[in-house]
């Protein structure tokens, strides 16, 4: 079991699957969606065509095509609207479907962006906390898989460094970890 927070580029990760942070289209956008599909090639935008989309906190996966990862798992994060929609909720559902789906494939690598950050709004320190308790919350069951979030910046990976110390620090004193 293993979880790993690095500063870097998602699109050059060779894992099993890259989970793209995907609008519920799934025909491309900006950020991290628009950098996969450009690194991916024209390809993953025609696989991406026969989906149907993909509703907010689900997930779907393609290959990777010229990405060095196997697959690309696509889920649609929630759009930041203060925390009064569900959004912790819905954003819980896009890691925990897409470990799902990784494990479904047998993906035992994966690599995470950050989630609903960029354009989607979502505070990274909030974000932060949703996922990395989701993603702890996973591994027991899921031992063989090594789980890595990719940050962009050095403050995304701090607030990630700094959530992971808090959803640890929180389960030794066995205190509820809803983060929202």
């Amino acid at each position: 079991m293993g979880f790993s927070i690095i500063k870097g580029d998602i699109t050059h990760q060779s894992v099993d699957a890259i989970v793209n942070a995907a609008n519920t289209r799934l025909l491309g956008g900006s950020g991290v969606d628009g950098a996969i599909h450009a690194a991916a090639g024209p390809q993953l935008l025609e696989e991406c065509r026969t989906l149907g989309g993909c509703e907010t906190g689900k997930a779907k996966i393609t290959d990777g095509y010229l990405l060095p990862a196997r697959h690309v798992i696509h889920t649609p994060g929630p759009i930041w609207h203060g925390g009064r929609k569900g959004e912790s909720l819905l954003l819980a559902g896009s890691y925990r479907n897409s470990l799902e789906l990784a494990a479904t494939w047998s993906c035992l690598t994966v690599a995470f962006p950050s989630i609903s950050t960029g354009a989607y709004g979502y505070p990274v320190d909030k974000a932060a906390l949703v996922a990395v308790s989701t993603i702890l919350d996973f591994l027991p069951t899921h031992p063989e898989m090594n789980i890595t979030m990719v940050c962009w910046t050095d403050e995304d990976k701090a607030a990630y460094e700094k959530a992971y110390k808090k959803v640890l620090k929180d389960r030794e004193k066995k205190e509820p970890h809803r983060y929202d």
